[in-house]
């Protein structure tokens, strides 16, 4: 298998005349023939002397010592013939990686390349990528593994383990490590890569967006070099120069990609889950026509469903409405907060990511991703070899949990702060993830305050209401929680007496609003309100906020709210009941009264 793919974009070379030397299906047949012959001696020999194990993934994050790197592009030229093949070959890796990444092999255990990434099927994910065979580069399902075990055979050359079986590729592709005798090429599964070493060691694998590395770590005891063993192969020297569909032109082999009606240009794939009507702009004006959109339901062709998506205009529109089914099942029996429902919630976004990846075309070489899929999908290798950009539908979890921590410290006595906190792994996986994105799109002022140079800040949505004589109230538009700021509130109206109408239940206690003013607001929440107040820790659709601002009522809101830019709204730190209780005072609302 070929180890060499490459961006589109390149010149396609010029046609060559009909050879009679060309491959034909009657040798492709006679091929595949052979190989069964050689897979199933293969089946039996490992039988009889004994098959090398499939090994345990380990933790890739621990401190173990790096013995060896090797370091490849992914993509080597820009030829347009051959982009989904170099594109398929990124996938590949991508699902090869996955099952090597943090393999932990014990002292004395061989480590077997096929063993450990099975063998190479559409059902696994593999795809249609470049192969060195009998002379040529051609498409073939699993095609370029050959890069990851070129690097796995350079990093036991240079951590000094043993090599128990390698071979070397027949023929060689220019600025391939053919050239220099440290390939080794695979092919499913009599052709494998072998290694054993006297101590423990481990494979980590990573896709970056344009070179794939592999490292092997341990710690190496001191006669670790004395059993290298190099394997052997016809050719390892200097192998011939192999053709491939880039450079031999011949359109007319029934191997070439356009045979096969391959695309030859790269798409982008929008990975979308909740609805939101400042997302949704953004994918109706950014979006072209070959692009492919992931939704998991299209409320715009079933006219039912919270997914209002802009559909039309897509090369094609992939649904998963089982995932809606279960998802709203499993909601509808959960409570209204609580730690049980977010740690079921964070379950169906990986199963919604888990099931996006596995359709997601090799083509799609850039990805706008919903954010609460995004460390599902970074976990799984599957944001490797592309540029995405993510929908930040809320704060990163890393910057959240440090508020609520922050909160929590600020009441220790409020019983909902400290809840739930997401597994540190995930928060970690979204961070290096957020890292990597090309760009943080949010109308959410805080933030985009936090993407540095990379925030695309969108306009908020402002719904149409219809005008409402002036109330008398101030609002408190959610329930009564400490992540919403109502003990900031509490503490501002022990000052400031203004009658108060609360739109939700009180979770910090019955007897939490004791001594101030309080009622609850009717269906219309706004009907009575004079002003609305909102000083939340955490706010990530300030949707009332915003039907406040379009229905003309003048709106506190802390920075947490994200509306920084929005006319009508007075802005408030974070925690703090004095700027509160200043801001409520200059409001000068006629029932206003202060405590001396």
């Amino acid at each position: 298998m070929s180890s060499h793919a490459q961006h589109p974009g390149g010149s396609t070379p010029a046609v060559q005349p009909p050879r009679e030397d060309l491959p034909n299906r009657l040798q492709a047949l006679a091929f595949h023939g052979k190989a069964a012959v050689f897979r199933n001696r293969r089946f039996w020999r490992d039988g009889l002397q004994g098959r090398p194990p499939r090994l345990v993934l380990g933790n890739a994050a621990s401190a173990r010592p790096v013995i060896a790197t090797a370091r490849g592009p992914l993509y080597a030229s820009g030829d347009a013939a051959e982009f989904a093949l170099q594109a398929g070959k990124v996938q590949n890796l991508r699902v090869a990686a996955r099952a090597l990444h943090g393999l932990e092999i014990p002292s004395g255990t061989v480590f077997s390349f096929w063993a450990n990434v099975g063998r190479t099927t559409r059902r696994r994910a593999f795809v249609e990528g470049r192969e060195l065979r009998e002379g040529c580069v051609i498409p073939s399902i699993g095609g370029g593994l050959c890069q990851l075990s070129n690097a796995l055979y350079d990093c036991a050359l240079q951590a000094g383990l043993e090599v128990v079986e390698r071979h070397a590729h027949s023929r060689r592709l220019p600025g391939s490590s053919a050239e220099v005798g440290r390939d080794a090429t695979v092919f499913w599964n009599y052709v494998d890569l072998r290694l054993r070493a006297t101590f423990p060691w481990q494979i980590r694998v990573s896709l970056t967006l344009d070179e794939l590395i592999v490292q092997l770590c341990g710690r190496p005891d001191s006669g670790s070099r004395s059993g290298l063993r190099k394997a052997t192969a016809p050719n390892d020297e200097s192998p011939a120069k192999a053709e491939s569909c880039e450079t031999c032109g011949m359109v007319s082999c029934f191997r070439h990609p356009s045979a096969a009606g391959l695309p030859q240009s790269a798409i982008t794939a929008w990975l979308l889950d909740a609805w939101q009507p400042e997302f949704a702009a953004y994918v109706e004006a950014e979006h072209r026509p070959t692009d492919h959109l992931f939704l998991p339901l299209d409320s715009q062709r079933w006219k039912l469903g919270p997914y209002r998506w802009p559909s039309g205009g897509f090369a094609r529109v992939r649904e998963e409405p089982w995932t809606v089914l279960q998802r709203s099942w499993i909601s509808r029996r959960l409570a209204a907060q609580g730690a049980e429902r977010q740690k079921a919630l964070l379950r169906m976004d990986e199963k919604l990511a888990t099931a996006y990846e596995r359709r997601v075309p090799a083509i799609a070489t850039h990805l706008v991703v919903s954010q609460n899929l995004l460390p599902f999908l970074w976990r799984r290798g599957v944001l490797g070899g592309r540029t995405f950009d993510v929908l930040m539908t809320r704060l990163p979890m890393a910057e959240l949990q440090r508020t609520l921590d922050a909160a929590a410290a600020a009441h220790p006595e409020s019983p909902t702060l400290a809840d739930f906190r997401a597994p540190s792994a995930l928060a970690a996986a979204e961070t290096a993830a957020l890292a990597t994105a090309r760009s943080w799109i949010t109308p959410h002022s805080r933030i985009a305050a936090l993407a540095g140079e990379r925030p695309v800040l969108l306009p908020w949505h402002l719904p149409a209401t219809r005008t409402l004589p002036r109330g008398t109230k101030l609002v408190f538009p959610a329930s009564t929680l400490g992540r919403k700021g109502a003990w900031e509130l509490r503490n501002a109206l022990r000052e400031v007496r203004l009658p108060l109408q609360i739109a939700g239940p009180v979770l910090e206690g019955a007897d939490f609003w004791n001594g101030i003013e309080v009622s609850r607001t009717g269906d219309d929440w706004l009907a009575d309100a004079a002003a609305v107040v909102l000083p939340a820790w955490v706010e990530h659709q300030p949707r009332r906020l915003l039907q406040a601002v379009a229905a003309g009522r003048p709106v506190i809101a802390s920075e947490a709210c994200g509306l920084a830019n929005v006319r009508g709204v007075t802005t408030i730190p974070v925690g703090d009941s004095t700027a509160l209780r200043d801001a409520l005072v200059a409001l000068d609302l006629e029932q206003t009264s202060t405590l001396r």
